[in-house]
């Protein structure tokens, strides 16, 4: 499975450690970006699924036919948008979260960087969108000056994403 993304670079991205994200993604925390949900093209055979979460309001997942992995969701709170798991993105090792939220949640060993923009519960959406605008801005003023071009698909231009199959080890 597969999917394009239609923007000029890589999606703003969060980092959640709420004990939902915890639970589903099997790790610290999940790395997300919030992208229009039109600017979105996925290819390949998907599934949807319903999650209700303790912290959260429920939720529809897209994943991965073959073998079930989590590659976006949609909720009530943010309609219109599309909630991208960010470690599926082709240059996922280049994102850095813009906004930490539900910091109360994390674990005692993650540090959050000094500067970081961060909420001890879910933010509404205003005050994620300014938290967002606020760190881009702080970027943009601070980016790094051999910043590589986004790798796009030669004949749409779009930033790609894939899942990437996994090693087998024996």
């Amino acid at each position: 499975m597969t999917y394009q993304i239609a923007l000029e670079d890589l999606p703003a991205s969060y980092a959640c450690p709420c004990e939902d994200c915890q639970t589903w993604s099997g790790s610290a925390f999940a790395l997300h970006a919030m992208l229009p949900e039109s600017a979105i093209c996925f290819q390949g055979a998907a599934t949807t699924f319903a999650l209700n979460g303790a912290e959260r309001a429920a939720s529809e997942h897209i994943g991965c036919e073959a073998c079930m992995t989590r590659l976006a969701n949609r909720n009530s709170a943010v309609p219109g948008m599309l909630i991208l798991r960010a470690g599926t993105l082709v240059r996922s090792r280049e994102i850095e979260p813009y906004v930490h939220i539900w910091t109360s949640r994390k674990q005692p060993w993650i540090a959050l960087p000094a500067n970081a923009q961060a909420f001890h519960r879910a933010p509404t959406p205003a005050e994620f969108q300014a938290a967002v605008a606020t760190a881009a801005e702080g970027r943009r003023t601070t980016s790094r000056s051999a910043a590589r071009p986004p790798e796009k698909d030669g004949e749409t231009g779009r930033i790609v994403g894939a899942l990437r199959p996994p090693e087998l080890r024996v």
